[in-house]
C-alpha cells in the first residue's frame, strides 16, 4: 500500500519587536533549512507586541526586551525561563551628508543634543532610557519642543533619512541597513544605553518542543556571526 506524503509541521508562529527582525528571520531561515520546521514571525513596535500577548492573543514564541519578557512570564502568558539571545548598544546617526557631530564623551553628546534642531528616538526601552538621560542631565524641558517621537513600529533613520530628525538615537541594528544617513557611531561607554532581547515560549503553545529547539538553536554559538552581522553581541 503506498504510504501518504507526511504532513510538513505547522509554522510556529511568533511575534517580536522591530528591533531584531531582520536578525530573527535569517536565524529562523537557517532552523528552517536545517529542520524542515517553518517559522513565521510578526514583527511590530514592542510595546504593542506586548499588549497583543497580555491581550491573550496565542503565540508559540515571543521576542522582546527581557524586561517586557520577565513581566509576560511573571503574569503566566510565557512558560518556562527567559533566552536571552542579543545585546544591543545605541547609536546615533544624522542625515547623509550633514556635519557629524563629536561622540567621543557624554560632555560632547550633551552638546550634541543642545545643538541639533531635532532629536529623535524610539518608542522601545532604548527611547526611555535615553529619556532619563536627559532628566539626569537637567534638559529634558528645554529640548522637549525638539523631540520628533518616532511612531512604534517606525525607525528612527527613516526619520533622519527623510529630513524630519537631524540627531537621531536608536539601536544600530535598526539603523545599519538604513539609506540616506550616515551612522556617526555608538554612544560613548559612559553613557551606552544596551538592551538585552530574550525569548520565551508562549503559555498556550502546542509546539512548546519545536519553540525550544528553535531558541536554543537562536541561542547557540552557531547564530553568532549573524547577530554580529546586524549590529549586535551576543548574549
Amino acid at each position: 500500500m503506498p504510504t501518504s506524503p507526511s504532513t510538513p509541521p505547522v509554522a510556529l508562529k511568533c511575534i517580536s519587536s522591530m528591533a531584531t527582525r531582520l536578525l530573527l528571520n535569517a536565524l529562523a531561515a537557517d532552523f528552517t533549512a536545517q529542520t524542515g520546521q517553518a517559522v513565521a514571525i510578526e514583527s511590530v513596535g514592542g510595546v504593542d507586541a506586548a499588549k497583543r500577548v497580555q491581550a491573550g492573543e496565542v503565540f508559540d514564541a515571543v521576542f522582546l526586551a527581557s524586561d517586557a519578557i520577565d513581566k509576560l512570564i511573571a503574569a503566566g502568558h510565557l512558560q518556562g525561563r527567559r533566552v536571552d539571545l542579543v545585546h544591543s548598544g545605541v547609536a546615533v546617526a544624522v542625515p547623509a551628508g550633514a556635519p557629524q557631530p563629536d561622540l567621543s564623551s557624554e560632555d560632547a553628546v550633551r552638546a550634541a543634543v543642545l545643538a541639533a534642531p531635532t532629536l529623535g528616538y524610539s518608542t522601545g526601552p532604548s527611547g526611555v532610557a535615553l529619556v532619563k538621560l536627559f532628566e539626569r542631565w537637567g534638559i529634558a524641558e528645554s529640548v522637549q519642543s525638539r523631540i520628533v517621537q518616532a511612531p512604534p513600529g517606525v525607525p528612527v533613520g527613516a526619520l533622519v533619512a527623510r529630513g524630519e530628525v537631524a540627531l537621531g538615537f536608536q539601536q544600530l541594528s535598526e539603523l545599519i541597513h538604513v539609506e540616506g544617513i550616515a551612522i556617526v557611531g555608538p554612544l560613548p561607554p559612559a553613557i551606552q544605553i544596551t538592551t538585552t532581547f530574550s525569548a520565551g515560549v508562549g503559555s498556550q503553545s502546542t509546539q512548546a518542543e519545536a519553540v525550544r529547539a528553535l531558541l536554543a538553536f537562536m541561542a547557540s554559538p552557531q547564530a553568532a556571526a549573524a547577530k554580529q552581522r546586524e549590529g549586535m553581541q551576543p548574549a
